[in-house]
């Protein structure tokens, strides 16, 4: 019912998948960006983490029922499913300073298949109940939030938990989860050398710092490399 990102995918579907992508961006901090960079993953977040507590709760919830429902539902996927959160742009200022330590950290930009990457649907009122509670519904649950949401511009990647590390779970580098960018913060103090030493051998990945844009509220490529050491 839902994509997920695994070795196994990557490896049946590689070519296929390279034919319609999508790049998103991943915002953290610099200390999470380098180890992210050097161990080769990401971080999955779990439904019962995320910092919106409306999560999978989109739904009219008035009644009691629906609540206990939902809430049990939301605990039991979170057991063994989990979400990788993106943005589809990179240029806006807000998601550098709420996700990105105050533009103190890096935005990785990934290639993903498009069949796995769902937009999310932001909605200005609480869903309806269908019907009938089909796979449907919770899909829609799972990628709708509320209207004020909208800035983030959210894609998501619904995965399996299988990489577990000090109770985290992380999602690895692949052909279907294929890094393609790194974009410094336009206020990190990380230099050429430290993305270079985590990037290892990976000399193909666009890697530049980020500066404010001069005529609007946007965040832009600096395009004087002599500004970073």
């Amino acid at each position: 019912m839902y994509a997920a990102i695994s070795g196994k995918a990557a490896q049946k579907g590689g070519s296929r998948f390279r034919e319609k992508t999508v790049r998103l961006n991943y915002f953290t901090s610099a200390q999470f960006g380098l180890q992210a960079l050097s161990k080769r993953r990401i971080k999955i977040a779990r439904l019962t983490e995320l910092n919106d507590p409306f999560e999978f709760l989109a739904a009219d919830l008035s009644d009691k029922n629906s609540r206990t429902l939902l809430r049990q539902t939301r605990a039991t996927l979170s057991e063994t499913k989990g979400i990788l959160c993106f943005s589809r742009v990179w240029n806006n200022p807000v998601l550098w300073g709420h996700y990105a330590d105050k533009h103190h950290g890096v935005a990785l930009g990934f290639e993903v298949p498009s069949t796995h990457a769902h937009p999310i649907a932001y909605v200005s009122s609480r869903l309806s109940w269908p019907a009938v509670i089909d796979g449907a519904f919770v899909c829609r649950l799972l990628f709708t939030k509320f209207s004020h949401w909208s800035y983030e511009d959210e894609y998501r990647v619904y995965v399996d938990l299988d990489s577990q590390e000090g109770g985290l779970y992380f999602a690895d580098f692949s052909e279907t989860l294929a890094l393609r960018r790194v974009i410094v913060g336009c206020e990190s103090a990380l230099t050429r050398a430290d993305i270079r030493e985590a990037l290892g051998g990976h000399s193909d990945i666009d890697v530049f710092k980020a500066r404010p844009a001069f005529k609007s509220f946007r965040i832009v490529r600096n395009r004087d490399e002599s500004l970073w050491a």
